[in-house]
């Protein structure tokens, strides 16, 4: 019995001693501040390091890692080192052993250290981890996030195992309390999940988003790539994913910053704050960014928002080094100089010598856009085109995917003097019966273009592109007819437009449309909405079924979304049968929500409002005060041109609209200046028709000072012809007249707001505006006058004119074909004769 006690007591203390001595050892690894440190401890101590050793051991390397930047970042010489190879050979051994947090930890470290996916010590990681999670062992929510993540990286997006992690958080969904942990788990699992599970991730993101006060802008960046994944342009969270980014503005660095406005690009959704944020902060640092890699990331988010100063500092730079710029660096340059709409001819000539080493470095999607963006930049360079075209006739040849060959042929019809060869023709026809209507739309594009240049020069060429155009107006017509699902079928519109489109299949979509018009949800009216809008057409089954959604589902309908929806409705002056109360209502859920729009926003809102009308007084009061306008002028500066100009525009519009309509507001004229540069930046003022007509009225008024052609208005309404005629119909001469044409400042003086100049009227006299209307002043499928056209009329009538409009569709009808025709036809409109 003594003997045995003693024995006992022996191994007691030999168990205490082992537990003193690894308590010791697993201090010191965690006290190492580098990575020899930690190898000399497991060199040392190899036969005494447990599995809880090995994997603190891999852990603490990666978080010695991670403190460093990435340029400094040793993980080659991590990974290369022969007590690293000792690690990975113990954490092997011993995984069976390991507790579950540990196994993923592990892998979770060796993959951030750049550890190959088909590496032993990775498979059998996964592996322990899969047969732990088939056994029905629970792992805790965070480390089935990080487990998730761990997948991720190594693309297994859509194994069998990503669906068993997707199957756990469905069922434990309504437990998560952690945006990061949630945030991960939505990014890992986002290519295996229903529409149904993915509506539930997003409000449950968007309610722990509204409960935390403070959310790490990392975790918004995920949820930004899980939409991403998705393909879904969900703006309520984007919108909160903003606020957190601008909050954070600090913590940003270029990288955080460049992938923010990748995602952003990606989504359809901009800032005009976050564009300014971007631009201050690295504005200051411009100097900082020598490397490519970074450089690159610099000239993507400043380059199409700088002045002209650091424009031409990023230009020069981007030439310098362009030689060290990688295949990917190249084309997000010249991506950039697309967006930008820059043709700066020695840095386009420089990238063009050096394409040539990255040329095979390209999959065929980027070799596409790279294409495009050459032609569109107006590259000369004919040896690296031969280069592009040959590479993607061979990517041609091999492709497999619709998608892809549509593409290929889309671009290839953009290459200067390309002769198309039968293959082509060949490859299209093969995939036509599996392409979607955009896939159809592309080469159907490439097609015509091809056949109207008379590029098809082998035998019966013609022929087989008769054959397969034909067969292209087949396909798209079974596919709308065999439509069943109009969210499908928005969804394949999306990118859809064109010659081919608008001429073959448009009046086959809006049949297709209505009779899916049952299927028409709140979700879906914005997607409508917008290919209404794109398509210009006038539909009024569709358009009584999107006002009547909107209505019954307003609270539901996102204040910015409501705005694409107002815009359908002003744009083509269609009011829908309780209009009234359709009006009212969108108007009173965006004056509820205004904070959701940004200034420049607001301005488009206001503008598209007083097309219909309508004058929301709080709407007014907000954008015309000092404080507004100031805030919008300093936006304007980062946003694209063409928006800047249409914001500009708009609000002149509204200005003008405003005086005009709603006096008691007291908001002043202040757009004269804007409109005199406008007015005199036009070059379309004296054009054919002009001249044509202006010797019609010469000959009917009797005078060629009678009429005034390119008349300016007060509050600078353009009108084509201006004349007066008194009380019996005679017309007036203008004392004005004989100032040039090209006097614009004149015109201006005798057009001013406040009519100085302009001689009142004998009485019963009376002001004539003679407008003509081309086809821009229609919906497409209708003799209904648009909005603006509408709205022109109306205020030229407060003005104290009467307004002859005269439509294309008249003046250029068989009735109208002789001269004749045409002098009878104006002289009736012009004196009034029914």
């Amino acid at each position: 019995m003594l003997c045995l006690r003693q024995v006992c007591m022996l191994r007691l203390r030999h168990f205490q001693a082992r537990t003193l001595s690894s308590d010791l050892l697993l201090s010191q690894i965690n006290s190492c501040t580098h990575e020899d440190e930690v190898f000399s401890l497991v060199g040392r101590n190899k036969t005494r390091l447990s599995e809880k050793h090995v994997g603190i051991a891999l852990n603490v390397l990666w978080q010695l890692q991670k403190k460093r930047p990435l340029l400094l970042r040793t993980s080659d010489y991590v990974r290369n080192h022969s007590q690293f190879l000792t690690l990975c050979v113990l954490a092997e051994n011993k995984v069976e052993h390991m507790e579950d947090e540990t196994v993923v930890d592990t892998l979770y470290s060796i993959l951030r250290l750049n550890v190959e996916d088909h590496d032993s010590l990775t498979e059998v990681l996964v592996t322990e981890a899969w047969k732990r999670l088939e056994r029905q062992v629970l792992l805790s929510l965070p480390a089935l996030s990080k487990f998730a993540l761990c997948l991720y990286k190594q693309r297994r997006h859509f194994s069998p195992l990503i669906g068993k992690v997707a199957h756990i958080v469905d069922v434990k969904l309504d437990s998560i309390q952690d945006i990061r942990i949630l945030s991960v788990l939505m990014i890992s699992i986002s290519d295996v999940i229903s529409q149904s599970f993915r509506d539930r991730l997003l409000h449950k993101a968007e309610q722990l988003l509204e409960e935390k006060d403070e959310v790490h802008f990392n975790y918004a960046k995920r949820i930004l790539q899980f939409l991403q994944n998705v393909k879904l342009r969900y703006h309520p969270l984007v919108e909160k994913c903003n606020k957190i980014f601008l909050k954070s503005a600090s913590f940003l660095d270029i990288h955080s910053i460049s992938l923010i406005f990748g995602l952003y690009e990606q989504l359809g959704f901009d800032n005009a704050e976050f564009r300014l944020m971007a631009k201050e902060l690295l504005s200051e640092t411009i100097d900082d960014y020598h490397d490519p890699e970074t450089f690159a990331k610099l000239f993507f988010i400043l380059g199409p928002m700088a002045g002209s100063k650091v424009r031409e500092r990023l230009l020069g730079t981007a030439q310098h080094m362009a030689e060290e710029f990688s295949s990917h660096q190249v084309l997000v340059i010249l991506k950039t100089m697309q967006k930008m709409k820059c043709r700066n001819s020695h840095l386009l000539k420089k990238m063009a010598s050096i394409l040539h080493k990255h040329l095979d470095n390209y999959h065929v999607l980027q070799l596409v856009k790279l294409t495009q963006c050459l032609v569109v930049l107006r590259c000369h360079n004919l040896e690296l085109f031969a280069k592009l075209k040959m590479l993607l006739l061979g990517f041609l040849k091999s492709s497999v995917l619709p998608a892809d060959t549509a593409a290929i042929i889309r671009v290839l019809a953009m290459l200067p003097s390309f002769q198309v060869e039968e293959i082509i023709i060949k490859k299209a026809a093969a995939v036509l019966p599996q392409c979607s209507l955009h896939h159809l739309n592309c080469i159907a594009t490439a097609l015509v273009k091809w056949n109207h240049y008379d590029q098809l020069h082998w035998q019966n060429s013609s022929e087989l592109c008769a054959k397969l155009l034909q067969k292209l107006n087949d396909c798209g017509f079974q596919r709308l007819q065999k439509a069943n699902n109009l969210n499908l079928l928005l969804e394949e519109l999306t990118h859809v437009n064109g010659e081919w489109f608008e001429e073959v299949l448009i009046e086959e979509t809006m049949a297709a449309c209505q009779h899916l018009i049952d299927q028409i949800t709140w979700t879906n009216v914005l997607q409508l909405s917008s290919f209404l809008i794109k398509t210009n057409h006038r539909c009024p089954s569709l358009l009584d079924r999107i006002a009547s959604v909107t209505v019954e589902n307003i609270d539901k309908i996102h204040p910015f979304e409501i705005y694409f929806i107002l815009f359908l409705f002003s744009a083509l002056n269609y009011d829908p049968p309780a209009n009234e109360e359709f009006f009212e209502s969108c108007i009173q859920q965006i004056t509820f929500n205004l904070s959701c729009f940004e200034t420049h926003h607001l301005v488009l809102l206001g503008h598209v409002l007083a097309v219909a009308g309508y004058f929301p007084p709080v709407l007014i009061h907000k954008i015309f005060n000092v404080s507004f306008l100031s805030k919008l002028d300093a936006q304007l500066e980062v946003l694209p041109d063409t928006l800047k100009w249409r914001v500009h525009s708009r609000l002149m519009k509204l200005n003008r609209a405003i005086c005009l309509e709603c006096p008691e507001f007291h908001i002043p004229w202040f757009h004269e200046r804007y409109c005199q540069r406008v007015f005199r930046n036009s070059n379309n003022r004296i054009n054919p028709l002009r001249q044509h007509v202006h010797r019609m009225l010469t000959e009917i008024l009797g005078e060629s000072n009678y009429a005034r052609i390119s008349a300016l208005t007060p509050y600078c309404y353009e009108i084509d012809f201006e004349c007066i005629l008194d009380e019996n119909k005679k017309p007036l001469f203008y004392m004005a007249q004989n100032i040039p044409l090209g006097d614009v400042k004149e015109i201006h003086l005798i057009y001013s707001i406040k009519d100085e100049g302009r001689n009142a009227l004998p009485p019963g006299a009376q002001r004539i505006a003679l407008e003509f209307l081309d086809s821009k002043a229609f919906s497409r499928n209708s003799r209904h006058l648009k909005g603006e056209p509408a709205m022109k009329k109306r205020h030229l009538e407060i003005l104290g004119y009467r307004v002859v409009q005269i439509p294309h569709f008249e003046w250029n009808s068989m009735v109208l074909s002789t001269k004749g025709e045409q002098l009878e036809y104006l002289r009736k409109h012009l004196y009034g004769i029914q």
